[in-house]
């Protein structure tokens, strides 16, 4: 049995790296991916180009700007004088926001009275302009804080205790950076990518060469078949893991506070999981091209229901039963869960039982099925 199981591994590396681009795209394209993803991917927003029209010329609203600008949110894209030139710069997408301050803004705050301010943002990508909006508000609140505080300290009163104070803290994140969210998040991604292409196309590739008659008359049995099968494909997506946990922690400096050891095991449990399906949608493929076409029909709608871009709780009700049933969504968990927060098998084992049962049953789904297609 393991004599039979040794040389179909051998023969299944040899097709695999047969091809030099099958090794670029093999091991260097994740390294690629998740380079791109780690700076391409992120919610943060900064260095937004802000025209401004100061119509007041004094020197609290160029305070009020310089407040603005040297913040990183900010970007100064240029002073104008008119609403049409501010119009203009919105439209040729030379600013994305346009800080106006009307006249007699300094006289206004002297004399203790509201003093208007306008900020217009373009709200193409409303996730931004929101993100914007905020940024701005609080400037503009600490500015008038410090406006009051100083006319109360030069009435004499001095500044008066605030009734509330509130202290906050984020955990696990303590800087907000989307990139530590996001990054151990494409190693999932990516690791499923990988196992349901190579897999997808292994059995099928044989019957397209005309070589599962031979192997089936040979004294191999279907599941040492399915292991001769999927066990290299595990460990070069175990390589892969390895390579790109490597760039998360060492390039982009997100912190890996759990066991390496259960990261490990955890993406046994999910390699399983997408090697099952992948072996599935072979088995029910005719051609190279129907696999590829059916790996990606399970792929884009797995990413897009597992939470990595958009919050589950956000999505219908019965979608989020849907997503139940992706592996994906469940690893994501898992990944982000050892990375950011350090937790272990006491917190995140119902995730892990859930990858156990899915990986059991697609293989054995994908075994079933590939008997009957011998038959």
């Amino acid at each position: 049995m393991f004599e039979r199981i040794r040389y179909m591994l051998i023969k299944e590396f040899i097709q695999v790296f047969r091809d030099p681009r099958m090794k670029a795209v093999v091991f260097v394209m994740p390294i690629v991916q998740v380079l791109v993803f780690g700076y391409a991917v992120t919610t943060d927003v900064k260095h937004v180009r802000l025209a401004v029209i100061d119509f007041d010329a004094s020197v609290a609203s160029r305070e009020l700007t310089a407040r603005f600008i040297e913040t990183p949110y900010f970007d100064l894209a240029g002073h104008v004088d008119t609403d049409a030139g501010a119009a203009r710069l919105l439209d040729h997408g030379q600013a994305q926001a346009v800080l106006r301050i009307h006249h007699g803004f300094e006289a206004d705050l002297r004399a203790g009275r509201t003093a208007p301010l306008q900020l217009v943002v373009d709200g193409t990508d409303s996730n931004t302009a929101g993100i914007v909006l905020d940024y701005a508000a609080r400037i503009a609140g600490r500015f008038g804080t410090h406006v009051l505080a100083s006319r109360l300290s030069r009435m004499g009163g001095g500044v008066s205790e605030e009734p509330l104070t509130l202290e906050t803290r984020a955990w696990f994140n303590e800087n907000l950076e989307s990139r530590n969210y996001y990054v151990p998040g494409e190693i999932a991604i990516l690791v499923m990518l990988i196992t349901l292409m190579l897999t997808s196309m292994a059995v099928v590739r044989e019957k397209e060469a005309g070589t599962m008659e031979q192997i089936m008359v040979t004294p191999i049995t279907p599941g040492e078949f399915i292991l001769g099968k999927t066990l290299p494909f595990a460990a070069i997506a175990f390589a892969d893991v390895v390579a790109i946990t490597l760039v998360a922690v060492f390039w982009f400096q997100v912190p890996l506070e759990g066991s390496l050891l259960l990261l490990f095991g955890a993406t046994g449990l999910y390699i399983m999981t997408t090697l099952g399906i992948g072996l599935l949608i072979s088995t029910m493929s005719s051609t190279q091209q129907q696999a590829m076409m059916g790996t990606f029909f399970f792929y884009l709608p797995a990413v897009l229901l597992s939470g990595f871009m958009f919050p589950i709780a956000n999505m219908p009700e019965a979608i989020q039963w849907l997503t139940c049933v992706n592996p994906l969504r469940y690893f994501l968990i898992i990944i982000r869960g050892i990375f950011l927060k350090g937790v272990g098998p006491a917190v995140l084992w119902p995730q892990m039982a859930a990858l156990f049962g899915m990986g059991v049953g697609t293989l054995w789904f994908a075994t079933t099925r590939f008997k009957k297609t011998l038959a």
